[in-house]
């Protein structure tokens, strides 16, 4: 039963999407920063505890990333809409994750398999990606911050969303020419 943790705590993350939207369109900061605080260091846990514990699996290996899109995407897409990030970096990162979607649909429908390679700078994208709406929750709830602060991290998340972006595209890439050389011997 202690090998499921990690999977229930990425399960319990897409579940936290709900109360960190709901108390962002209620503008309750303080609410919502401590939702997405939690949402963030069960992130770092599942995985660490999966692999102190050796408990990693097919379903946590799947799960930890879509719970990251969904947490992620529908988060931004709201602070959008709110005016609170620029559209521009919504467009980027949803623009950026639909490719990393629709490309393994498209490996899964081709070849049957589901190969979930999580690249690092993905995992340092998605950590800044957390940290940003931290910080403009922080800013809204509790104290100003700097913008330079808000620029740095901006920069750091369009280098690495459009770099793990093209990674990812040579990736799938890169997998549609092996099976099809392997289904043409």
């Amino acid at each position: 039963m202690l090998h499921h943790i990690p999977n229930i705590i990425s399960a319990f993350r897409i579940f936290l999407v709900i109360p960190v939207i709901y108390y962002i369109l209620e503008d309750d900061w303080q609410t919502a920063f401590l939702f997405m605080l939690l949402a963030g260091i069960s992130d770092g846990l599942d995985g660490y505890i999966a692999r102190k514990f050796h408990w990693e699996s097919e379903l946590g290996a799947t799960l930890d990333p879509i719970a990251d899109k969904l947490l992620l995407v529908f988060i931004f897409i709201v602070l959008g809409i709110k005016g609170i990030v620029p559209q521009w970096l919504v467009v980027l990162i949803v623009a950026r994750d639909a490719i990393i979607v629709v490309g393994l649909m498209l490996y899964k429908l081709m070849t049957n398999e589901l190969k979930m390679r999580i690249l690092f700078i993905s995992k340092v994208n998605t950590a800044l990606l957390i940290m940003l709406v931290l910080l403009h929750m922080f800013n809204l709830a509790i104290s100003p911050t700097p913008i330079l602060f808000f620029n740095l991290l901006m920069i750091m998340i369009v280098v690495t969303t459009v770099v793990s972006g093209t990674l990812y595209v040579i990736l799938w890439l890169k997998c549609f020419v092996k099976y099809k050389q392997a289904t043409t011997k």
